[in-house]
């Protein structure tokens, strides 16, 4: 009996997998394991950058996605935890990108429908990079995830850590890549 749970949830996996296959996340203004451009670096906590969020695309989604997520996380932030820079949930099955500053918190440049997630800097909007002066360059993963539900519902002052555990538990597909980001150590 138990055997045969395990076997039925390796062939469920596999097939989730299989399906996603050709699941793949790309943006035309960040290079997997390259350095982010400053435009992307938050402005507080003392960085100075522009604080957009890039654009992202995605293709060969799993057949029977009906919506998606796209989450920005940085796993060397300095908080045993990590940092959750963004989400962005219900983002219908049909569309394919967000565009350039989509994480504006105007919500503007947001697909209809979508809306963001409170990221760890308290908003629910795009945070830009921003770590510590002189660490080694931090990693970004970006991630869109196909999504078997239409809409998550999730409370407007949720954590992005409920958003990542409503986001997993309904996932059926997933792409991502990584860069990276860092600033110099200050002159004294």
């Amino acid at each position: 009996m138990k055997a045969s749970l395990i076997a039925a949830a390796l062939a469920v996996a596999a097939v989730a997998t299989a399906h996603a296959a050709g699941f793949k996340l790309e943006s035309p203004d960040v290079k997997p394991n390259a350095m982010m451009d400053k435009k992307f670096e938050a402005n507080v906590f003392g960085c100075s950058g522009e604080n957009k969020s890039p654009a992202l695309k995605w293709s060969g989604a799993p057949k029977d996605t009906k919506s998606f997520a796209v989450t920005v996380y940085d796993p060397d932030a300095p908080t045993g935890s990590g940092w959750w820079h963004w989400s962005v949930i219900n983002i219908p099955a049909n569309v394919t990108e967000l565009k350039p500053d989509a994480g504006n918190a105007s919500n503007a440049n947001l697909p209809q429908g979508a809306r963001q997630v409170r990221n760890d800097y308290g908003v629910a909007a795009w945070g830009g990079t921003c770590p510590p002066e002189g660490d080694k360059p931090h990693r970004y993963v970006f991630t869109v995830v196909a999504l078997k539900t239409d809409k998550l519902d999730i409370p407007a002052d949720a954590t992005a850590a409920l958003a990542g555990f409503m986001i997993n538990g309904n996932a059926i597909g997933k792409a991502s890549f990584t860069a990276k980001y860092g600033r110099p150590a200050a002159k004294k």
